[in-house]
């Protein structure tokens, strides 16, 4: 029996996508073998790797001065391609909302001078910075943000003011919401929350910015390297891009992202609105800030908590155990959860406190 996954990643993918891949998994396209198997040099494969790229440049409106590119390593490694990268005058500014921003900040100062332009950490990650008041250093090389925060619940509704280039881990929140691209110098994003199964992360890159790396950026991170050849400098994460090109196959069936963020809202407010509303159950991040993928709470009490995630397993609602960093239970509901998901998770709710509040 299917549960509904609230993990924060990897994620819930959706079934028809999974039932498509099943199919597939012993021939396909009529190559008589599955994409696990087959060349990345072949046609079969090469025709995914277009089309993955064709889906995100239409999904997401990227221009054609912009880099599609589909890399190894996770965001982690991008903590170190970025700064490597871009770091052309070796100055950039971070604003820290996070546990992974932070990483990201601290991988750079292997490589330059990162400095903190702000911070939510006075207040454990549970807002977000007024941009309007943020201030960056004269001759940076980019500013760093990490627009939805998986661990503590919070995502940007504005951007930087800034004439540097913005460069964005969108992580867990990629296609979950319309975004301009050309506001950005550079994205990167993990695939496993919102796209694929780990193994591939999406890098979306202004191509006037690349080809200025330092000199000991390892050819792998470089992303003009990876540019130039397709993505197929070296045999890259197959199968994850297959399913990548899946995902977005029926995102573009369901409406596009527009039609996806408004999906989203509306289970971000059900679930919210119901928190909001409890006498048991608590949401501490800034209203104005709250993420409409990640969703923690808590009810006062570890042993509660812990009694609710014991409880909610066994209902089948999995994966509701909240980071470490902040306890209580976390709410995942990316692209691929669905309303009955977040309806089925409230009744529980619902239920869990009439017993126990």
């Amino acid at each position: 029996m299917r549960v509904y996954n609230f993990a924060a990643g990897p994620s819930t993918l959706p079934v028809e996508v999974l039932e498509e891949a099943q199919r597939d998994l012993l021939d396909f396209n009529h190559t008589g073998m599955s994409v696990t198997e087959m060349s990345h040099r072949s046609k079969a494969f090469m025709d995914v790797n277009a089309e993955a790229q064709s889906l995100l440049r239409e999904l997401m409106t990227i221009p054609d001065d912009y880099a599609v590119l589909f890399v190894q390593g996770g965001a982690s490694q991008q903590f170190a391609a970025v700064p490597l990268n871009l770091m052309v005058n070796g100055k950039a500014d971070y604003i820290l909302t996070g546990n992974f921003a932070t990483k990201a900040y601290e991988e750079a100062l292997k490589y330059g001078d990162a400095a903190v332009a702000a911070s939510s950490k006075d207040k454990n990650f549970t807002y977000i910075p007024d941009m309007k008041e943020v201030k960056f250093r004269d001759g940076i090389d980019y500013v760093h943000i990490t627009t939805n925060n998986t661990i503590f619940g919070t995502r940007y509704t504005s951007l930087p003011e800034t004439d540097a280039p913005i460069v964005a881990d969108m992580s867990s929140n990629i296609l979950s919401e319309v975004t301009d691209v050309t506001k950005f110098g550079l994205i990167y994003a993990g695939a496993q929350k919102n796209v694929a199964p780990a193994g591939v992360t999406i890098v979306i890159a202004k191509r006037s910015l690349l080809g200025k790396h330092k000199n000991i950026c390892p050819t792998m991170l470089r992303y003009d390297i990876q540019d130039k050849n397709d993505s197929l400098y070296n045999t890259p994460p197959c199968f994850p891009i297959y399913i990548a090109m899946l995902v977005l196959r029926r995102l573009k069936k369901l409406g596009g992202v527009k039609a996806m963020q408004e999906v989203n809202e509306y289970k971000a407010k059900l679930l919210y609105d119901f928190i909001d509303g409890s006498k048991l159950y608590k949401n501490y991040v800034e209203k104005k800030d709250r993420s409409l993928m990640n969703v923690p709470f808590v009810t006062g009490s570890e042993e509660l908590d812990a009694k609710f995630v014991k409880e909610a397993t066994a209902n089948g609602l999995v994966s509701l155990k909240g980071h470490r960093l902040v306890g209580g239970m976390r709410a995942s509901i990316y692209n691929a959860m669905p309303v009955e998901g977040v309806k089925a998770l409230i009744e529980f709710m619902k239920k869990f406190e009439r017993e126990n509040g």
